[in-house]
């Protein structure tokens, strides 16, 4: 057996693990899904004027998004992509946290560091598409990865003079796309009782 036939075969057990547990804990998958496509809602409607309040509402709603990807994480050790998911949990912890201990220290410098997490969680979540692929709804997640990346190169682009009201758009568009994809996940793979 050569090395590219033995990748393959690793890439399909890791494949059939990932699978056996959205069979398994679909109904985790959607719930998380829904309150992802809740908090991205809100993160659009109400961060029109951004403020030092709304950054700290929104430090909030990153912060527990981080805790339910952690609790997940941890809750399930032994899933393939244990150690992305967790470091997308743990991104977010951070960055919510940030966000309400230091809302003064100015909105410019949270959004670059939104801007950097939208780079970073692009980034894993592009890799952990590629670690589902061939599963039904990868593709979704490779689209949030890949409008992560985009979402962050467009603040660069659009900086100062957008970042007070595209901040909290494209952090809500990123939500929904995440609660969409972890939504389609636990529907596609729901067990009938």
């Amino acid at each position: 057996m050569n090395t590219k036939e033995h990748i393959d075969i690793e890439i399909r057990l890791i494949q059939e693990r990932m699978q056996h547990y959205f069979h398994r804990h679909w109904k985790l998958f959607l719930a998380e899904g829904i309150i992802f496509i809740l908090l991205g809602f809100c993160a659009i409607v109400v961060p029109r004027f951004f403020s030092v309040a709304v950054v700290i509402f929104l430090g909030w709603l990153i912060l527990f998004g981080g805790i339910v990807h952690i609790s997940r994480a941890l809750l399930f050790s032994g899933m393939p992509g244990f150690g992305l998911w967790l470091f997308i949990g743990i991104l977010q912890a951070v960055l919510g946290y940030l966000f309400i201990v230091r809302p003064a220290s100015g909105i410019l410098t949270l959004t670059m560091l939104i801007t950097l997490y939208f780079a970073l969680e692009g980034i894993a979540k592009i890799s952990l598409a590629f670690r589902m692929r061939p599963l039904p709804s990868w593709r979704m997640i490779l689209f949030n990865g890949i409008t992560g990346l985009a979402f962050a190169l467009i603040v660069v682009i659009a900086w100062p003079e957008t970042s007070q009201w595209l901040l909290g758009l494209f952090l809500g568009i990123n939500m929904v796309f995440l609660g969409a994809a972890l939504a389609k996940i636990g529907l596609h793979h729901k067990v009938s009782y």
